[in-house]
């Protein structure tokens, strides 16, 4: 009878496993490489640093510095086709000789600004209300998710447009009611999401795990569920943005949106449709020019979204496309 020595005992290498980071550090990886997202990102960025930048000029009346304050008339320049003779007149003038780039610009910020603080105001209740009802589980999740089942099934934009009616007193007035009123009926799919993960990690043991160590349920919350839920969060604000955005472009080309003489993209592709579509004589400066920056807007935040969605889910096939 032979004895063989027995093989050593291979220890792993602690540097071998994999730390709790690795997962965020290689999505984040994939978002920097994939090209959808420096793409839609770039052109977003640029369209929102050339709004921001300039609301000094066309918020802000300072003569005779600027020609693109968003309220500047001058019948003298009515109807003027854009030209590159002056920089104001890049887009051209509408009938009562402003400066359409000034209003698109203004209008651009007044928009972006609408989409996200609807998008914020999604997250924080949607996340809200889709952790406590994940978590809890029982009679909570039923009254919240019933809830939620309730409102899916009310006409969202006849809820905007009541919240519109009801509270609007001033221009300032219409565009923070139209921030609560997008958002109060856009945290629904983020209410569903949330709570369809949380319900998925609430049975992984390093749950259980904080429960049985005594963790408070704000600690679980805030430092294991949280942290874990980013990647779709962050997705689904990124696509809340341009529904918030056309939601509020359609209501101001129905009129019932941001007032005026304040600009929005839609009040813009609203005032200019008429004169655009003029069978004499073409305006169609009055209509490109909002519906094309929208476009490319809303373009770009799909873009993001999509890129975004496929570079937190590493399981899908294109996610370094």
């Amino acid at each position: 009878m032979t004895i063989t020595a027995a093989e050593p005992l291979i220890v792993p290498d602690a540097s071998d496993a994999q730390s709790p980071d690795a997962a965020p550090d290689s999505a984040w990886r994939r978002v920097f490489a994939s090209r959808r997202i420096v793409i839609s990102g770039s052109v977003l960025g640029l369209i929102l640093l050339a709004c921001l930048v300039s609301l000094p000029w066309t918020y802000f009346d300072h003569p005779p510095v600027t020609r693109i304050f968003y309220d500047r008339q001058d019948a003298s320049l009515s109807k003027i086709e854009p030209t590159f003779r002056n920089a104001w007149l890049w887009f051209g003038t509408d009938l009562q000789g402003r400066s359409l780039l000034g209003r698109c610009l203004l209008g651009g910020a007044i928009s972006l600004a609408v989409g996200a603080a609807a998008a914020a105001i999604s997250v924080l209740l949607g996340v809200t209300v889709g952790l406590v009802a994940g978590y809890r589980g029982g009679w909570v999740d039923a009254v919240l998710m019933r809830l939620v089942d309730i409102l899916y099934g009310l006409p969202y934009i006849l809820i905007v447009i009541l919240f519109q009616v009801a509270f609007q007193s001033s221009r300032a007035g219409s565009v923070v009611v139209l921030f609560v009123a997008i958002g109060l009926v856009s945290w629904l799919t983020m209410a569903r999401v949330v709570r369809g993960q949380v319900l998925s990690l609430r049975a992984q043991p390093f749950i259980e795990a904080c429960r049985a160590s005594g963790l408070t349920e704000w600690r679980i919350f805030t430092r294991h569920l949280l942290p874990n839920l980013v990647g779709p969060i962050i997705v689904y604000a990124t696509l809340t943005v341009p529904q918030a955005i056309l939601q509020e472009s359609f209501l101001s080309f129905l009129g019932i949106g941001i007032q005026k003489p304040l600009p929005s993209w839609g009040s813009l592709a609203s005032d200019g449709l008429l004169p655009a579509l003029n069978p004499i004589v073409s305006r169609w400066w009055l209509l490109l020019f909002p519906c094309a920056l929208l476009a490319a807007t809303l373009l770009s935040l799909n873009f993001l979204g999509d890129g975004l969605r496929d570079a937190f889910d590493p399981k899908r096939q294109h996610a370094n496309v």
